[in-house]
């Protein structure tokens, strides 16, 4: 029984060490011990003190195990049949961004309706460390942030710091407050500039160079460096399109953002800054222009648009357990390709009218799911950015295809690691083959079976395996579901709510 819970163990932590991008020995070095013991460790045959869990839960960014109050497991009995409505939360990747663009502002900022989940928490400590005060307002998650006069950049929580993966973000902000400065960053191993480049490509033209050594980016800004053309983003990600838009708020000037992601956390940081007083034009294309000023320092009242990526994850537990359920404030415009490759599967739904979020921009509807019976569709399901098929949204059509009729080819060419998690549905009754790093070929339809599973390191193959579990026979097990709580609020509660039987519970 020990050696069995060894290997449960030493496998969790191989595929955390995994998804961080870490070798055994970048393991060894973050925790002063030998490749040896690491490996040790993964196979199971090394007995492990409750201290050396708690610092390769913190090198790993993964909860190993959970001490104390709060949920580590999930008992789901199924099969399920949900009803009812539900509401979509707030954007978790907006608000990220939000909690970041607050440090342009030298004024209040309240964010409403905030998705209080364990990145924004991680954000929130970050923030205060550096002596910004942040308050929870009610049972709204309304969210007020007052910064002080003068950050204290040297006092940043560095623990914290590196249980995000936003911290990237604080470029854009921060170098109009200080000509030098260091960030801490997550996992500790030197990312090298290629990882960065992207957003140096972004940057540079702002003044600001960093070399990443030693688990920190050293930032340093040449005041004398401006842009004097248009910035050309190498990759069209969200979180460079980000910063490129909040150095330019700072910028005295007109910045021309080209190769911009014009994705849903970017509009709403587009919104929000044009509330802040900085002229935004083109929201929504690739092409950003935008006209900051030398000084933010207003009162600025904002709330975030609903989250695509949950109304997505909610489509999909309705589809797989061939459910009726009305889903509120589904933001259509954020989804549109996926509705029409569902529709072209066989799904069947109706929809409200459209009506404005409470940003008064995102257009929201009302989605009413009906059960149907789904077939493969013709073509491989591939991402794209933004109006295509969302990169996040992706891993949730494997268990829309593993209910299908049919073999469905998922191409998930941005990831290097994520679709080999998507196999985990095998051990459920899913027949998922893994062709390569970057696809799977999904035989359906699937009569998933209940079973234990180690909760993937990765968010949305996580989701994906619970979302199974509901439509399993008998008793599932999902263990550590830390990196759920990352991204996602209350989840097993709301969906409760519509008559899943989920039960949280952790080893005593």
């Amino acid at each position: 029984m020990t050696e069995g819970y060894k290997g449960r163990i030493g496998n969790l932590i191989r595929d955390a060490r995994k998804h961080r991008g870490l070798t055994q020995h970048q393991l060894a070095e973050l925790l002063a011990t030998s490749q040896s013991a690491i490996n040790r460790i993964e196979k199971g045959h090394q007995n492990l003190s409750l201290e050396m869990l708690a610092r390769i839960g913190a090198a790993l960014d993964s909860e190993i195990v959970a001490l104390g109050a709060g949920p580590t497991h999930l008992r789901v009995t199924g099969p399920t049949t949900l009803s009812g409505s539900i509401d979509v939360k707030t954007s978790k990747n907006a608000g990220v961004a939000l909690l970041c663009a607050s440090l342009l502002n030298r004024g209040r900022t309240t964010l409403r309706k905030v998705a209080r989940i364990e990145e924004v928490n991680r954000l929130l400590e970050v923030l205060n460390s550096m002596g910004v005060q942040t308050r929870w307002l009610n049972a709204d998650n309304d969210l007020e942030i007052i910064p002080p006069k003068d950050l204290d950049l040297a006092r940043i929580d560095e623990a914290a710091a590196r249980r995000t993966r936003s911290v990237l973000m604080f470029l854009g902000p921060l170098l109009h407050r200080s000509d030098e400065f260091e960030l801490p960053y997550a996992g500790g191993c030197n990312l090298g500039t290629r990882t960065i480049e992207p957003h140096m490509a972004a940057l540079r033209p702002f003044g600001l160079e960093v070399k990443a050594t030693d688990g920190f980016y050293h930032a340093m800004v040449n005041r004398a460096i401006e842009p004097t053309r248009p910035i050309v983003l190498t990759e069209r990600g969200d979180t460079v399109t980000e910063n490129a838009l909040m150095a330019a708020a700072l910028h005295p000037g007109t910045t021309v953002i080209r190769n911009a992601s014009s994705n849903y956390m970017v509009q709403d940081l587009c919104f929000f800054l044009q509330k802040l007083g900085v002229a935004v034009d083109g929201i929504g294309s690739t092409t950003l222009t935008v006209t900051g000023v030398k000084v933010i320092d207003v009162d600025v009242d904002y709330a975030p648009s609903e989250d695509p990526i949950e109304a997505m994850s909610l489509l999909a537990a309705a589809i797989v357990t061939k459910s009726a359920i009305t889903i509120r404030r589904v933001p259509i415009e954020f989804l549109e390709i996926e509705l029409a490759l569902l529709e072209e599967m066989g799904f069947e739904y109706s929809r409200s009218e459209e009506y404005a979020a409470l940003n008064g921009k995102t257009r929201l509807v009302d989605v009413t799911t009906q059960p149907s019976e789904l077939h493969a569709p013709l073509d491989k399901i591939h991402p794209m950015p933004f109006p295509g098929l969302n990169i996040d949204n992706l891993p949730f059509f494997a268990v829309i295809a593993a209910v299908a009729e049919g073999q469905t080819l998922l191409h998930d060419w941005v990831y290097e690691n994520r679709a080999i998690y998507l196999t985990e549905l095998n051990k459920l009754g899913g027949q998922v083959k893994l062709l390569d790093p970057h696809r799977v070929m999904i035989e359906g339809p699937t009569h998933f079976t209940g079973t234990e599973i180690v909760c993937p390191p990765a968010l949305r193959p996580a989701v994906v395996i619970l979302l199974a579990m509901l439509a399993s026979k008998g008793t599932s097990v999902l263990r550590s579901t830390y990196v759920i709580h990352r991204g996602y609020e209350d989840l097993a509660e709301r969906l409760n709510l519509l008559g899943a039987n989920i039960e949280p519970f952790r080893d005593i």
